[in-house]
């Protein structure tokens, strides 16, 4: 289906059309009639099908149309962390260039007193993490009164991440009539007692879940040995003439570590992860954009929410410990249709998670030795620890008052974070 047959104004096409776009994705062809006609909406979509568009794109009209509320907001996207926050403003952005919207973008990491000085402009869009958004409530520097569509962006994600409090005392102080609409990569149980506190009667749809990736992945696991992992790597990095990987490690140390051992290697790389600044962190991805990184080392959190067009390779160099994570890594490449390739190194003390992994997608993944990389038989299998930040995971510090002489650990600019939310 041509989006010029899903009933949106002329000023959307333009923008849709200058973008290079004109089929739908399956996501956008059932969500946006269905929003344009001002239901609550339940969505099951992976990353990579889409979904960005087809909320923004009937989001942007029904405020077109709708009743205006100078200098207030009308709208606001909550996303877990602060990459897909600037990934979905860049969408409002662009969809909405020839609309007279404003919109701000509102995240830890980055000084409060910037995103106060926009507000003060005037937002009809606000894009936010929830920690930061609290800080703006609490100190009275936004306006949610005037609210009249909310949507969760990868609510799964912000669940898994300890944002449901936040999320409820959010929704505390939003006007009672409003459109909803929930994003979601599974349906659990706390996905759906959400979305019953949240939504009226929600219309549910559902593209890509189950845990089953996006179409066009080629998936393939490297058995290797532990230690031989990195040689492994920049060997088929080498060989095959990959120009643009995208790497997840799981642990923040491990990025730093890989990312300076493939640099000894001769092979440009930078690693993302929450330990670094946001302007860092938007300079290596810029880097990496533009070919100047050749490898991005990246944690689960810090790479969520990534849109890397045309990304051709994705790489497990350790597998996660939740199988649901496994999908959303992959899911970094193959994004709008087109091909992708991710590949898994993984050592025998792994092969419990990729048994649970392949369970979740129902299917087995080929695997391959690379010849000179066999593994050693005689090496046992030993337990994978979870790390410091997995222990601590879904377990918030309390909220002190920011003249607490604790207040500003573990807090950026005014940041509101805990151990499981260092995005």
């Amino acid at each position: 289906m041509l989006f010029n047959q899903l009933g949106l104004s002329a000023e959307l096409l333009r923008a849709i059309d200058e973008q290079g776009y004109k089929t739908a994705t399956p996501i956008q062809r059932q969500a946006i009639p269905l929003i344009l006609e001002g239901r609550d909406v339940l969505a099951g979509a992976q990353t990579g099908t889409g979904k960005t568009a087809g909320f923004t794109l009937p989001m942007l009209q029904r405020l077109q149309y709708g009743t205006s509320n100078r200098r207030r907001v009308r709208a606001l996207v909550l996303t877990p962390t602060r990459e897909l926050a600037a990934q979905v403003a860049e969408s409002v952005r662009c969809y909405g260039k020839h609309l007279p919207f404003r919109a701000a973008v509102i995240y830890g990491g980055v000084s409060i007193n910037t995103q106060i000085a926009k507000l003060r402009k005037g937002a009809d869009v606000v894009v936010a993490t929830p920690g930061r958004l609290l800080d703006h409530l609490q100190q009275g520097t936004i306006d949610l009164g005037a609210i009249e569509c909310l949507v969760l962006d990868e609510a799964d994600r912000m669940l898994d991440m300890g944002f449901i409090r936040d999320i409820r005392k959010i929704m505390q102080v939003l006007p009672q009539e409003r459109q909803n609409l929930l994003f979601s990569a599974t349906f659990s149980k706390e996905i759906r007692r959400l979305a019953a506190d949240l939504m009226n009667a929600p219309t549910e749809i559902s593209v890509a879940t189950n845990g089953r990736p996006a179409e066009g992945i080629d998936q393939v696991v490297y058995q290797v040995d532990r230690r031989r992992k990195r040689e492994l790597l920049s060997h088929t990095i080498g060989a095959q003439n990959w120009r643009q990987v995208l790497v997840f490690t799981r642990t923040k140390h491990g990025a730093n570590r890989l990312a300076a051992q493939l640099e000894s290697d001769g092979l440009r790389s930078a690693a993302i992860h929450g330990n670094k600044s946001q302007a860092a962190r938007v300079r290596a991805l810029q880097e990496f954009k533009n070919g100047k990184v050749r490898v991005l080392v990246a944690t689960d959190v810090a790479a969520r929410g990534l849109d890397i067009e045309r990304l051709p390779h994705v790489v497990n160099y350790e597998l996660p410990h939740v199988p649901e994570d496994y999908v959303h890594r992959i899911g970094r490449t193959a994004r709008a249709g087109h091909q992708g390739h991710a590949v898994s190194l993984v050592c025998v003390d792994e092969q419990k998670l990729l048994a649970d992994i392949e369970k979740l997608l129902q299917a087995k993944i080929g695997k391959k030795v690379i010849p000179g990389y066999e593994p050693d038989p005689r090496i046992k299998a030993e337990p994978i620890t979870m790390g410091r930040a997995r222990r601590f995971s879904g377990k918030k510090k309390s909220w002190r008052g920011r003249n607490s002489s604790a207040s500003s650990k573990g807090r950026n600019s005014g940041g509101r974070r805990s151990l499981a939310r260092q995005t």
